[in-house]
């Protein structure tokens, strides 16, 4: 076991016994912006590479071999639109297709290869893909010599990190919200072979189950990102943040110090999660958006079983500051209130978000 907790009996075992597919990993996320020069700028400050640019869409990428990491199509207003996971083979592709009725098609000569696109039980357009370029190996941010231990590595010499963008090398991670959590998480490991590395619960709410899951790909016996979906029960079905890897703390710090020079606004850290042990700085994009500098993330194989752990503000991270009001949502401003119409709404509906989750949310929230 990798956590203190693991599922009691009759509890969710954290995958699919047949699920249609595997899934190999998170292929890019797909969002509108009706400003794409605004995009862009905040974009190239974070840390990405521009791979593809018309008038109407840019490719962002990171400098390791794959797909772009980011897909972004001008709208008329700001919105996560889906995410893209990459099959192992063409023929997981037709697989899923077949199985579930809907059409594989040919994607744009931009990208290459097929895709299927589903929806899942919160209605947000999933789609699989296999086959597509590969962007070739980007030169990597510089690697520091450091002094641990003996004999020191770095003599006569001394560490001087530049403030220059934290290079993204790849997409790690999206996180999810769902009013009707566990349908959705049973879509997600039926349809696409993902399995559960850590739930979590309400405190002592156990008995009616997990609120949110930390989910990664099953590739059997080599490893994979603790987690590459995450998802949590809340009043409303949406876009959290996604998550992108860099170097090392010294990237991550660096760069972060780049951005705040630039005037754009820190969420929260820099610190250590638990859950998947990342290093960890949060952003917010001038549309408002969450995003996730990371480094050093846990990798897993399939032969872990979930962990259990109630969740608190405060195990959050192993070390860091405290979580802010702005990563909990919950700072005045237009997006708690967003928040706050949407738990009003949620509570009249029938879905999972009852009073009793919302006291184990405040409860959080408070922690």
């Amino acid at each position: 076991m990798h956590a203190n907790q693991g599922a009691l009996p009759g509890e969710h075992p954290g995958r699919a016994k047949n699920p249609i597919i595997k899934v190999h990993d998170l292929a890019w996320l797909e969002f509108c912006k009706p400003d794409l020069m605004k995009a862009e700028a905040f974009a190239q400050a974070f840390g990405f590479s521009v791979a593809y640019r018309t008038s109407e869409e840019i490719h962002l990428r990171g400098t390791q071999v794959g797909t772009p990491c980011v897909i972004i199509r001008r709208g008329t207003r700001t919105r996560f639109v889906s995410a893209a996971f990459l099959a192992a083979d063409e023929s997981d592709v037709v697989k899923l297709g077949k199985v579930t009725g809907h059409r594989v098609k040919r994607l744009h000569e931009s990208i290459g290869g097929i895709g299927v696109t589903l929806h899942d039980r919160g209605g947000q357009p999933v789609r699989v893909v296999a086959g597509t370029h590969q962007l070739p190996q980007l030169p990597g941010q510089h690697t520091h010599t450091l002094n641990f231990g003996r004999p020191h590595a770095r003599v006569n010499a001394t560490q001087r990190p530049p403030r220059e963008p934290a290079r993204i090398e790849r997409l790690g991670h999206v996180v999810l919200s769902r009013t009707r959590y566990l349908e959705n998480l049973n879509w997600y490991l039926g349809h696409l072979g993902l399995i559960v590395s850590d739930f979590l619960y309400y405190d002592g709410q156990r008995q009616r189950g997990p609120v949110m899951s930390f989910i990664r790909c099953d590739r059997g016996d080599t490893p994979t990102d603790h987690h590459t979906l995450a998802m949590t029960l809340g009043p409303t079905d949406r876009y959290v943040h996604s998550a992108y890897q860099v170097r090392d703390l010294d990237a991550l710090a660096a760069g972060g110090e780049f951005l705040a020079d630039r005037g754009y606004r820190r969420s929260w850290g820099i610190g250590r999660h638990i859950q998947g042990s990342q290093i960890f700085d949060y952003w917010r994009d001038p549309d408002g958006f969450l995003v996730e500098h990371f480094s050093d993330g846990d990798m897993f194989d399939s032969s872990l079983e979930p962990g259990w752990a109630p969740m608190t503000a405060s195990g959050l991270a192993q070390w860091g500051p405290p979580a802010t009001r702005d990563f909990l949502g919950i700072a005045p401003g237009r997006q708690s209130l967003q928040e706050l119409r949407s738990i009003f709404s949620s509570l009249r509906e029938d879905n999972e978000f009852d009073a009793q989750r919302l006291r184990g949310l405040l409860k959080v929230a408070n922690t």
